[in-house]
């Protein structure tokens, strides 16, 4: 059996929803033979390692605890599901207090436990101000941890898909950067359906524009309407995009979607965010978006939005003031 890895691979949440997914997935993908669960409800925890067992896949030392520092100890890849779900009627920036104080507790145990990690994933939202706080305690590079953005670029290609109907890979590089929540900035100027840039069918009758501005509120709302369909937050979809991002941080193949990254820039500072990114084995490099005057105007809002939520957790105790987080993480 042909592995990406034999490094160790924790899946941090594992016995909820995601986490369950993603270390099916990690398997089936044969990313590395070391995987072990972590959760600290542990009889979930072992009916989901019960049920992998049952799988029967070949050549995976598939281990759980509910021990986090035996899990974390010699972890090189960790994605983390571990926070508190979305549920009805929740916006992503409702979980912020308690699922940051969780990024928090975190980003000092991967501090403590397993420094010489190569890269971790956060997800659980919001995950641009999870992501930021994971980052600054955990004291790793800024190229060493990402967040999930994705799901709002696929949102956006099935919005497409659907309302063409044409099969989904003739709808390439659909993008929307900057926050993952209410306030992301949809693009339509880097879109090709089926070999013709998005921007010239917007306004025609192939896509009037009223129907392009409801389409980009379905987007934006895409996690809501699996609420409001499934009864709970989407769980398949998010488990499939974050090991596709660990895969690509093995050196696997290349990950085509946009991915949260801290960014420091002369334009935007001090913030984690949507980006247009490359994730090698060396991490996530990131560089800057072109779009039309409009849409740069709402990615400018975009990061405004998040710089916000992250100014409230500030004023939480969660993180310190910006001027005092290069003296916890040397690498900001």
């Amino acid at each position: 059996m042909n592995f990406l890895t034999t490094d160790k691979l924790v899946i941090v949440g594992a016995a909820g929803m995601i986490g369950s997914n993603m270390a099916q997935t990690a398997m089936m993908m044969h990313l590395t033979p070391n995987i072990c669960l972590y959760d600290p409800f542990a009889p979930a925890l072992e009916g989901v390692a019960e049920e992998l067992y049952h799988c029967g896949f070949e050549g995976v030392n598939l281990t759980y605890t509910s021990d986090e520092k035996e899990a974390l100890t010699g972890a090189k890849y960790i994605v983390s599901s571990g926070g508190a779900a979305r549920k009805a009627g929740m916006t992503r920036e409702d979980l912020l207090k308690g699922n940051a104080l969780i990024a928090e507790d975190f980003g000092k145990k991967i501090k403590e436990y397993c420094p010489d990690v190569k890269h971790v994933v956060v997800i659980f939202n919001p995950a641009d101000i999870t992501g930021l706080i994971t980052l600054l305690w955990s004291g790793l590079k800024p190229s060493q941890v990402s967040t999930l953005a994705a799901l709002d670029s696929t949102r956006l290609q099935n919005q497409l898909r659907k309302y063409f109907n044409i099969p989904a890979d003739k709808i390439e590089n659909c993008r929307t950067y900057g926050g993952h929540g209410e306030q992301m900035a949809v693009f339509a100027s880097t879109t090709k359906v089926d070999g013709k840039p998005l921007t010239e069918i917007i306004g025609t009758e192939k896509l009037p524009e009223k129907d392009w501005d409801e389409m980009k509120v379905r987007v934006i709302q895409g996690g809501k309407h699996i609420i409001d369909l499934r009864g709970r937050s989407s769980f398949q979809s998010p488990a499939y995009l974050s090991i596709e991002m660990i895969a690509a941080a093995m050196g696997g193949k290349p990950f085509t979607w946009p991915v949260g990254t801290y960014v420091n820039d002369s334009r935007f500072h001090n913030i984690m965010m949507a980006m247009e990114t490359t994730v090698t084995k060396d991490g996530v490099t990131h560089k800057p978006m072109e779009g039309t005057p409009e849409e740069q105007k709402e990615l400018e809002q975009s990061y405004r939005h998040l710089c916000t939520l992250r100014d409230e957790v500030i004023e939480m105790g969660v993180l310190p003031p910006i001027a005092d987080w290069n003296k916890i993480n040397p690498n900001l």
